[in-house]
């Protein structure tokens, strides 16, 4: 839910530029960048996607960004950057500004021309808190937590290319709700209803909205459809394979095999991504994304 007092938020002390990989125009602006912020006393420091085009100062591996606990996380890319840039530093507070450089994506509101407007703005406090529910995923296998993740979009649980449909259980809050058999499963927050989810006829729910939405994929039953559950429920997806192969994914970027009898666990994770916003609203980026066309 987008925060309009954002006049108490402290003051910028400290950047992470966090990079998409093959965008040869940041080779330019990069160093323009960081001496821009730096003549202003901000730290910064860069990931190492990063450090391919610019050989900063101060570089550190994205997974280990949220110990240098930036105030501000700048990202140069497009959506996907962004939600690997909302795993990784959406736990300790940090503030996330996405800056796109294609074209408009649901996340990453800024042009690259409009970079500096931008980073003027939230220097003036000039800008909207836009808070995002993200889902905090755990792998259990003989009753051990063998991985915990967190995801902005969403996790899936599917068969791999070969395999035949995979049989999932589905249950909420330990209550069984239903026995799918289909391609994969997935459960969506509502920035991800707008994702994998929507091509696979989930709903699209307002950022603000407290649920998350549980939509299968290629159902075998025809009368399966999606499931809308509050955000406060614990969602279990009991995984059936027998012989065959299924695989965990997160954000379609973090992944793992799974095998028959594993569970995967999620619920609304503890901290959310908090992005940066200036004018654009929800309604405005998915009517030109989705092409609804003018009143």
């Amino acid at each position: 839910m987008p925060d309009s007092a954002n006049s108490g938020q402290p003051k910028m002390k400290s950047v992470a530029i966090l990079s998409k990989p093959d965008r040869p125009e940041l080779v330019q602006v990069l160093p323009a960048l960081e001496s821009w912020l730096r003549a202003r006393s901000y730290e910064v420091v860069m990931d190492e996607e990063s450090a391919n085009y610019y050989s900063a100062p101060k570089i550190v591996p994205r997974s280990e960004l949220a110990h240098f606990a930036p105030s501000l996380a700048l990202v140069l890319g497009g959506d996907g950057t962004l939600l690997s840039a909302a795993r990784a530093v959406s736990s300790c507070g940090t503030l996330i500004l996405g800056v796109n450089l294609g074209t408009l994506g649901f996340l990453t509101e800024v042009p690259l021309t409009g970079l500096y407007t931008a980073l003027e703005s939230i220097a003036r406090g000039a800008f909207v808190i836009d808070s995002r529910s993200m889902l905090s995923c755990s792998l259990i296998r003989n009753r051990e937590t063998l991985a915990t993740h967190c995801a902005l979009n969403d996790l899936v649980v599917s068969k791999s290319a070969i395999s035949r449909l995979n049989h999932f259980e589905l249950y909420v809050d330990g209550e069984f709700v239903s026995s799918y058999k289909a391609d994969g499963l997935i459960i969506a927050s509502p920035t991800g209803s707008t994702a994998y989810s929507l091509g696979a006829g989930g709903p699209i729910l307002k950022p603000d909205v407290q649920a998350f939405v549980v939509t299968p994929v290629s159902p075998h039953g025809l009368t399966h459809r999606p499931v809308v559950v509050r955000d406060t429920v614990l969602i279990e997806i009991q995984v059936m394979t027998g012989q065959e192969e299924a695989y965990l994914s997160l954000d379609g970027q973090v992944g793992m095999p799974l095998q028959d009898g594993d569970r995967v666990r999620c619920v609304k994770s503890e901290y959310p991504a908090k992005l940066v916003r200036f004018q654009k609203t929800f309604f405005e980026v998915l009517s030109t994304k989705l092409k609804w066309g003018d009143r």
